[in-house]
């Protein structure tokens, strides 16, 4: 069933590739590239816990790494270590189908999730997109060209991404989850830095795998769909939202696109670099949690931002205004203060030695996160020396916020029982809307797939 593609689900039944039983699968696995882009020193541990051993570290650039002069060499030395583990027998091909996997992290018991590719003659990143597979959020274009670059020589992937979809009778993951029993386990061990357990099964049987497509086809029917969210002939179905690792997936479509544009219609129907390794996990899961992304902006002068915010939206007749404040109980009373009095956004901060909270009466987008990355986004174009970051965790918002010239900014988290029918009636959210749990949550690579002939 290996390299089968259901065109209907646009799923690709892959031929996945695992680390030797000689390697420490502990040390192999290691966190999403995006994560922690502002701590190097997670990464300092990460690679002194790795030591020389053989890793996915070794196979991906972390992004905090990526403003660093010997960027060129780092990309040279992945492409090389993949190779190398190829070559060396480090990767072996295991799987000839799915894999099921239960996550266990410090902040949830369970999360399941099932490997598998995906077409990305499917998914379309771009605003008002009707496909199969559609981002929940905007796609920073200025993103893509550096993830490219590194998967343009490579020989193989390692997914972060995670794919959700809204199956409410869990129909699709579950019912492996009931017979874990009795697959053939690949994996049970302890992940490093504080990720948790994770546990792995092969699904290669032809009902197993057709268990699972046939589930999947049926939520993909239009009428099931129309029905589902109460749309028209106009909206596409939409199976598969991207829940992490958007640009990573966007990147592997437009390295499709240029690898598409050297094959003949019969090559490019069964290339590698066509379909891309993914994670699918239910909404429904109780292990799936939505965690706001909060902000941190650098290299300003704080008082001076704020004011040049409440301008920013007056001009907009938005009303806005801030208030600080000496300690962050006082700004979390004046927080419920304004909620309950009615004003639409508020959004607490915290600069160096102050917190304060930051109003918007009459906004013009539905969420908090629309409002504040709409300013946010006009500043640092603007203002070249400022900088923002996408931050998991109020801890490291205070921890980075504080410092001088700093400013982090608190923002809610969103129901993710909306999500599907957000996008499918509104669009893509506004980038870094939510997060699927805390940074140590976030998927660690593991699995591999070739995406080059032979």
């Amino acid at each position: 069933m290996s390299n089968h593609t259901n065109p209907k689900t646009g799923v690709h039944i892959p031929t996945i590739l695992m680390p030797t039983t000689t390697v420490d699968l502990t040390k192999w696995s290691v966190v999403a590239c995006d994560q922690y882009t502002s701590q190097e020193e997670y990464w300092d541990k990460v690679e002194e816990t790795v030591g020389s051993a053989y890793s996915t570290f070794r196979l991906t650039l972390p992004e905090v790494y990526l403003e660093k002069t010997e960027t060129e060499d780092r990309i040279k030395k992945i492409n090389g270590s993949m190779k190398e583990y190829l070559k060396e027998g480090v990767l072996v091909p295991l799987v000839s189908g799915m894999v099921y996997v239960d996550r266990k992290t410090s902040h949830v018991e369970s999360r399941k999730g099932l490997i598998l590719a995906v077409d990305l003659e499917k998914y379309d990143y771009t605003k008002g997109s009707q496909t199969l597979i559609r981002a929940t959020e905007g796609t920073v274009l200025e993103r893509i060209p550096p993830r490219v670059k590194i998967r343009e020589n490579a020989v193989i992937e390692s997914p972060h991404i995670m794919l959700l979809i809204d199956d409410p009778d869990r129909t699709v993951i579950e019912p492996l989850a009931a017979n874990a029993y009795k697959l053939e386990k690949l994996y049970d061990f302890e992940l490093m830095m504080n990720g948790g357990h994770i546990q792995g099964y092969k699904v290669e049987s032809t009902d197993a795998v057709e268990g699972v497509l046939n589930a999947l086809e049926k939520l993909a029917k239009p009428e099931v769909f129309k029905n589902k969210y109460g749309v028209g002939d106009d909206k596409g179905v939409l199976l598969f939202a991207v829940g992490d690792g958007n640009h990573s997936l966007a990147s592997a479509k437009a390295h499709w696109v240029n690898v598409k544009e050297t094959l003949s219609e019969s090559e490019q129907e069964s290339h590698p670099a066509r379909f891309a390794l993914v994670e699918v996990v239910n909404v429904h899961d109780s292990g799936i949690t939505f965690e706001p992304i909060h902000r941190v902006v650098f290299n300003i002068d704080t008082r001076a931002f704020l004011n040049q915010m409440v301008d920013f939206f007056n001009k907009m007749n938005c009303q806005a205004a801030f208030k600080v404040f000496d300690s962050e109980k006082a700004m979390k009373s004046e927080v419920i203060r304004l909620k309950s009095g009615g004003a639409a956004h508020v959004i607490p901060f915290v600069s160096k030695d102050t917190y304060g909270v930051f109003s918007v009466n009459c906004p013009k987008l539905n969420l908090e996160v629309g409002t504040l990355q709409t300013f946010i986004d006009e500043y640092v174009k603007e203002n070249k020396d400022a900088k923002v970051d996408y931050i998991h965790g109020d801890d490291v918002v205070v921890s980075l916020g504080s410092k001088e010239g700093n400013i982090g900014f608190f923002l809610p988290a969103m129901d993710k029982h909306d999500l599907f029918k957000t996008v499918i009636l509104d669009g893509s959210l506004p980038r870094k809307t939510f997060s699927m749990g805390e940074a140590e949550e976030k998927r660690f690579y593991l699995e591999c797939r070739k995406i080059v002939k032979g």
